[in-house]
């Protein structure tokens, strides 16, 4: 699960993602219109009603993300990255096998598609998306989409043996661009922090994100620092969940 360097920007995807390739993100908030106020100002982002109470974020008319409001108000307030399938169920298998855990069963979204959401065997979240008519992002890439995921493990050989034998494909097969890597937690964040995925939004410069991040009234985690995908910091929004901007 090798890092891969910056690439050029992709079009927006008119059919279904390769099994393994991250495919949408969603956050779960305790305030969705204070979500929505956030995230458009920050990155222009409109939105839609989409299932239920559920908002879909758009960046110049194409699906960009979700925010949607937490079931439970103990539950975390965080992204969620998800990976494409054309069959949750027999992944869902697959994951357990290999050490995994699923949190939910495949739950079917009206006519859009199927989720699961389960963890690796280190407990870092993630999502599976079978598409019905939603295929996941229409833009991805560009500046205020989503541009990459980085994967903090405490243990990288077990994420490495996990995601490489799960996306196999996705990660090492015929024209492979994998939109996730992989750290040691221990390099970023402090020790108490659990292993998980962290998603990465596009920015023209992150200087002027930081600056929106501060005046919208979230904060800045992690100041600026070089990886090999770009130069990221790691923020919050005014409710707690952390993401990335990233610069390339």
């Amino acid at each position: 699960m090798a890092e891969k360097p910056a690439r050029p920007e992709k079009p927006a995807q008119k059919g279904p993602y390769p099994e393994g390739v991250p495919c949408w993100v969603d956050a779960q908030l305790s305030d969705v219109e204070a979500g929505k106020r956030f995230y458009g100002q920050l990155f222009g982002w409109t939105f839609r009603e989409a299932y239920g109470t559920s908002q879909w974020a758009y960046k110049e008319g194409e699906p960009v993300a979700a925010l949607a409001p937490k079931a439970d108000g103990r539950m975390p307030t965080v992204w969620t990255l998800h990976f494409a399938t054309p069959d949750v169920a027999a992944l869902a298998g697959r994951i357990e096998a290999d050490g995994g855990r699923i949190i939910t069963a495949p739950t079917r979204l009206g006519p859009h598609g199927t989720t699961v959401l389960a963890t690796d065997p280190e407990g870092a979240v993630f999502g599976l998306w079978q598409p019905g008519t939603h295929q996941g992002f229409g833009r991805r890439h560009e500046p205020g989409s989503f541009a990459w995921a980085e994967l903090y493990a405490r243990d990288t050989k077990v994420a490495n043996d996990f995601y490489g034998t799960l996306f196999r494909d996705a990660l090492f097969g015929p024209g492979a661009s994998p939109d996730f890597g992989r750290a040691d937690l221990a390099e970023v964040f402090p020790p108490q922090m659990p292993p998980h995925f962290l998603i990465h939004f596009r920015v023209a410069d992150v200087a002027d994100a930081l600056g929106a991040v501060q005046r919208l009234g979230g904060r800045v985690q992690v100041p600026p620092f070089d990886a090999s995908y770009g130069r990221v910091a790691v923020v919050t929004d005014d409710q707690g969940a952390s993401f990335a901007v990233l610069q390339r």
